[in-house]
Formats: structure tokens, C-alpha cells, sequence
């Protein structure tokens, strides 16, 4: 690797991965402030051609040409930034910092108004600051707001507007705060596995933006894959640009948590060697203290002001908080994915909106019960924050220890509500957004459930009541309907998670490689977990498939089901074959069918789900027998758990699942 970058790694001895090298203390040292601390920047236009500029600045009237860094708006125009990424969420800088005035701070040439728009908890709008400029050229203009009355919700933005005869350009706009008496550095670490174009765009946009990211000391790459992002030649690049920046580590492939961790290991390992300390658990020193980790998926179309937006917070938060960034839908991106998430533990769910949060909302739309437009006015409390872009002060990981090594899923959410129990609650900040693959577009049946259905039993061990009747219910319902539905292979993925989940610790200790390889191994025992172009099905000729809509949802659910496992216990269906749309693929209408081809999720290929009896009745009895043992033993297993949680979460056991 050419330039400065080559410094940043190096491999390790004895297992072929790479590490990073040590580096000097003052890279994460805390700094004095030069200025003003910048909160968000003021822009015009996205980061690709595909994101709409109508997220950023509204054009309400007349033409406007605008960009990344600025806009012009001609004669009788009227631009609004009450926006998604134009918006300054003024409600969460009340609740959660200390900071009590805002400054907005543009370059201005020629002639028009600019005002601070405000909104209260109900969307009603106010103006709290104006400014006319005339014959400007290349002024600068600063507005100041007060962030005193959005407690309950409001935000803050910035609109432009020209009279008959004016022409205004504006650019730069940046808005800034009291900076901290000393400035929190930030590390970026990126988990990517065999997506080698995506995490280069990714370093791309970072690189692409340093000049203005003044708070980002290192990116970390941990870089899980058989196909090595640094084998392009494109990284050689990008790695010459970020300079001493960039970190590029080659390790085993222990999943999102193994990777995510990694920069929380790096950097909690220099922090200490700078205090000459031993790692977490000692009493560190200021230097110690102010230092954040930014997790970031690999395959995210970023916005590189949430950096800046998420890092300014945390400098700002009148205590350490873990501070999360929102998700957008990647392949519809005017979409908010949810405004704020929490998770219903004894239950397994996550992904819960808490209330009033906008959920799959168009953010370029209205309400259709309020006809107001699609802004999240309330404040939100979140009870965790996805990794696709989710800040972590070091002070959490000396407090609370390293992620659980769950390999993926629910490894968030475990973090969240074990930080929660030491005081350090998460907040998810509007406007601090970055685009992620659309969730819905993921098909539930793949191996991937088996360390969701595992993992969240473990969190729901650790973090709730742990009601095992309450739990073995839910889970039971899972399973008739998975059978109704034909899903055998999904059954035994269910059976698979809670077996090891009640094998205990053990189970955690290679990190997840074992059991990725051995649920795969179980699923490909079964038929219809297999994907096939929906014109070469086997043993169908595709001029037999035809659509069989489903009816509406029944109303009385408990007598249908009913209905519907007696028909499956004789072998009566009322269709021997049709093709079923992914979104109409409901249980009750699936149970029908002795055949359905069933449409992916990703709406690249299609199932076929066949009846077999013998099978339904050995996964049947496989159920009862697991379930039994988990009523029986689960809060024993609870115990074990919970006694080998720090172990699990040290930074011992992560040195050796990386093999350092």
C-alpha cells in the first residue's frame, strides 16, 4: 500500500491477519478547540445523483439552482430548509446537552431575506431570526437562535427568499455552538465482508469530505472477506488520500459484531497504552475519556455530514450517551426507515417504533391522517440504535465492557440495554441519516434467523423478566405457523437456536464461526429454503404457475388457524399448485396449497414450498421436546449467562477470538 497509509498496518504474527500498528497517544488525545464547534453543515444537494435535493432544501417558489455547497435563487423565490437534512433538531439539543443558543453562520452575495424557521411539538412554525442583505458580495451573514422552548419537540432551519428584482446566492452555511473546553476525537470503523466496491465508496465519501471533518482522527477497516478490499487499486488511492487516517486490519471472520468491535478494541487499546494502563476497568484519565467510536456499515450510501452532526453531539452531551444515526431505505431513498426503535425483550421483537415515530414514512410526503408533511416534530427516546451508523463514547465501553460476540444480529440492541442499565441511555438524531439496504427487501427464511431467534433469547436472558411461558408461547406460535406455511427448513432453524441456546456460554466461544457453518449445512437439508429463477423450477414447467391471490386477513384468526391445522394433520389442501406473491405470502393463505412457489423478499427468484406430512410431524415433535427443555432449564441457562457476561464481553476474550 503506497503513501502515509502504508504505515497504518502491518501482519500480525503467527495467523496471516492483519493489525493495525500502534500509533502515537496524541491521536486520540483530546484537543483544545480552534473556534466554534460545528454542529451541521447547510447543503444544497446529497452526496449522489440518486437522492433527491428536495431533502436538503424545499424550492417552494420560483427557480433555484442548487448544489452541494450552496444555491442561487433568482427573482420572486422562496426556498424552505425545513427539510430532513436542512432541519437542526433543536428538541434533543435541549433534552440532552447543555447547550442553549445555536448560530447559523452563510457567506452571502446579492439580495434577499434569510430567516430561522422554528416548529413546536405539533409542526406549528414560527420565525425567530431574519436578516435582508442588499448588494452583498460574499458577505457573512450570522443568525443566532435560542434552543429554549423545544423540549417536547421542534426543530430549528434556515429559509431563503427573493423579492422582484433580487438575486441571491448563498453558501457555506454552517451551524455552530460553544465549543467544549476540550474536543472529543472520533473513530470510524467500518465491518465489511466480500463487498469490496461498496466499503471503497464508502472510504471514497469520507475522503472525499476530511477537509470539513475536522473531529475524525482514524478510520478503522476491519476487513472479514476472502475477496480483500486492499487488493484494488482503487483502495491504494483512496488509502493515499486518508493518509495516517486510515487503519486497515485483516481478521477472522467473526461477523458484524467481530467487526464492529475491532475499532472499539483499537481504540480502547491506544487510549490505555497513552494512560499506561492495561485496558478498561481502570480509572482513566481525560485523555481516556474523551474519545468516540462511529460504527458504519460497508454497504451505506453516506452522507459524510452525519459524522459531523453525531460527533458535535456527543462533544455537546451533558453526560456520555450512546448517539445513534437514523436509517434511510437505499432503494427508495426518500424513505425514513423509523424515526426511533426500541425492542420488546421477552418477546423477541425488535424493530418496535416507539410512539409517535414516523415509520417507512416518505419524507417528501404528508401524513395522511394530519395532511402535514412527514416531519418528526415529538422527541423521541430510543431503546437502542441499529450499527449502520451508531456512536459510542469510550466511557461506555470502560463501564460496561465490549459487545457480546454474537457474530450478527441483536448485537446492537444487547449493547444498547446493557449501557442502559449503567446510565447511559441511546439517542437516535434526526437529520443524521444514512441510506441502508430496504429491510423489507431481506427474506426472513435464510440462515441469518438462526443468530436473530438465538441471540435475542440470550438478550432477552440477560436484559428482561425472562418469562419462559411467555416465551415458549411465542415461540410455539412461530412454529405452527412456520408449518402451516411449509417453511420446514425455517422450523429447524428455530429448533437449531433454541437447542444452543440452552447449550449455554459455550456456545459463544469461536465467536459464531461454528454454527454459521453448521445452520447452513441443516438448511440445505431442506427444499424450500433454496432459491430458483422463476422460470426454471423444478420438476414445474412455468407455464403451470399461476398467481393465487390471497383473501383478506380473517377476522376471527384463532378459529382459521384451527381450521387450518386439522386440514394439515389430514391432508387436505384446496390448491395442488399456484404462485404467491412475496407480499400476500401469509400463513392462512399459504396452508392451502399442496404446492406454492413463493416470490423472495429481494424479488430475485422464487421457493417452492412443498407439503410433507412426515416431516411437519417429526419438526412438530422436535418442537415440544426443546420447548419442554426450555421451560425446564431456561433459568438455570439465564444464570450461566449472566454469570459469564463480563468474561464474554472482556477484552481478554476478544484478543483471543481476533488471535492477537
Amino acid at each position: 500500500m503506497p503513501g502515509k497509509a502504508a504505515a497504518a498496518t502491518r501482519k500480525s504474527a503467527g495467523n496471516g491477519a492483519a493489525a493495525a500498528e500502534p500509533a502515537e497517544a496524541e491521536v486520540f488525545a483530546e484537543r483544545a478547540p480552534r473556534g466554534r464547534l460545528l454542529a451541521q453543515r447547510g447543503l444544497y444537494a446529497g452526496p449522489s445523483d440518486l437522492v433527491s435535493k428536495d431533502l436538503y432544501a424545499e424550492v417552494v417558489e420560483g427557480v433555484v439552482a442548487r448544489d452541494r455547497g450552496g444555491i442561487t435563487l433568482e427573482p420572486s423565490a422562496l426556498v424552505s430548509g425545513n427539510t430532513y437534512f436542512g432541519r437542526f433538531p433543536a428538541s434533543y439539543w435541549q433534552r440532552w446537552t447543555e447547550v442553549r443558543q445555536v448560530r447559523v453562520e452563510a457567506v452571502v452575495s446579492g439580495s434577499g431575506r434569510l430567516a430561522v424557521g422554528a416548529s413546536d411539538p405539533d409542526g406549528e412554525s414560527r420565525v425567530v431570526a431574519t436578516y435582508t442583505a442588499r448588494d452583498a458580495e460574499r458577505a457573512t451573514v450570522v443568525l443566532e437562535a435560542k434552543i429554549d422552548r423545544f423540549l417536547d419537540g421542534g426543530a430549528l432551519w434556515l429559509d431563503l427568499e427573493t423579492e422582484a428584482g433580487e438575486r441571491l446566492t448563498v453558501e457555506g452555511v454552517r451551524w455552530t455552538v460553544e465549543p467544549p473546553e476540550r474536543i472529543r476525537p472520533t473513530a470510524v470503523t467500518i465491518c465489511t465482508m466480500n463487498r469490496v466496491d461498496d466499503c471503497l465508496a464508502t472510504l471514497k465519501s469520507l475522503a472525499g469530505d476530511m477537509s470539513s471533518l475536522e473531529t475524525l482522527d482514524a478510520i478503522y477497516v476491519a476487513d472479514q472477506g476472502s475477496d480483500p478490499v486492499e487488493s484494488r487499486e482503487d483502495f491504494a488511492e483512496v488509502a493515499a488520500e486518508l493518509g495516517d487516517k486510515l487503519h486497515y486490519i485483516r481478521q477472522p471472520n467473526l461477523g458484524g459484531a467481530g467487526g464492529f468491535t475491532r475499532g472499539l478494541y483499537e481504540v480502547a487499546g491506544r487510549l490505555a497504552e497513552a494512560d499506561g494502563l492495561a485496558g478498561p476497568g481502570h480509572q482513566d484519565s481525560a485523555v481516556t475519556e474523551h474519545a468516540n467510536v462511529l460504527f458504519m456499515d460497508d454497504d451505506v450510501l453516506l452522507e459524510p455530514d452525519l459524522v459531523i452532526r453525531l460527533t458535535a453531539f456527543s462533544n455537546k452531551a451533558a453526560n456520555p450517551m450512546i448517539v445513534g444515526g437514523q436509517m434511510l431505505n437505499l432503494l427508495h431513498p426518500n424513505q425514513l426507515h423509523v424515526g426511533a426503535e426500541y425492542a420488546r425483550l421477552n418477546t423477541l421483537e425488535p424493530g418496535q417504533p416507539v410512539e409517535h415515530s414516523l415509520t417507512t414514512a416518505d419524507l417528501l410526503g404528508v401524513d395522511e391522517e394530519t395532511g402535514k408533511p412527514n416531519r418528526q416534530e415529538r422527541r423521541l427516546d430510543a431503546g437502542y440504535n441499529g450499527w449502520w451508523s451508531c456512536l459510542i463514547p469510550y466511557e461506555v465501553v470502560r463501564e460496561v465492557g465490549y459487545p457480546m460476540p454474537y457474530f450478527f444480529q441483536w448485537d446492537d440492541a444487547e449493547y444498547s440495554y446493557r449501557a442502559r442499565a449503567h446510565g447511559f441511555p441511546t439517542v437516535t438524531l434526526p437529520g443524521a441519516g444514512v441510506w441502508h439496504a430496504d429491510f423489507h427487501w431481506k427474506d426472513w427464511d435464510e440462515w441469518h434467523r438462526y443468530f436473530n431467534l438465538r441471540n435475542s433469547i440470550i438478550t432477552a436472558a440477560l436484559h428482561s423478566p425472562f418469562n419462559l411461558n411467555v416465551l415458549a408461547r411465542v415461540l410455539l406460535a412461530q412454529v405452527v405457523r412456520y408449518l402451516l406455511s411449509m417453511q420446514y427448513g425455517l422450523t429447524a432453524t428455530l429448533i437449531k437456536a433454541v437447542e444452543d441456546f440452552l447449550e449455554g456460554p459455550e456456545i459463544l466461544a469461536d465467536g459464531g464461526v461454528a454454527a454459521m457453518k453448521e445452520i447452513r449445512e441443516i438448511r440445505a437439508r431442506y427444499p424450500e429454503t433454496h432459491r430458483y429463477p422463476a422460470t426454471d423450477v423444478p420438476g414445474i414447467a412455468s407455464s403451470d404457475i399461476g398467481i393465487i391471490n390471497t383473501g383478506p386477513r380473517p377476522s376471527l384468526q384463532r378459529a382459521v388457524l384451527l381450521k387450518r391445522v386439522l386440514n394439515r394433520l389430514l391432508g387436505k389442501h384446496t390448491h395442488a399448485l399456484g404462485a404467491i406473491p412475496t407480499d400476500e405470502a401469509h400463513w392462512w393463505h399459504v396452508s392451502l396449497f399442496e404446492t406454492a412457489v413463493v416470490t423472495d423478499a429481494n424479488q430475485e427468484g422464487v421457493r417452492v414450498r412443498r407439503y410433507d406430512r412426515a416431516r411437519m410431524f417429526e419438526l412438530a415433535k422436535q418442537t415440544v421436546r426443546v420447548l419442554q427443555r426450555l421451560r425446564k432449564e431456561g433459568h438455570a441457562v439465564q444464570e450461566q449467562y449472566k454469570r459469564a457476561m463480563p468474561e464474554l464481553t472482556s477484552r481478554a476474550n476478544w484478543t483471543r477470538l481476533y488471535r492477537l
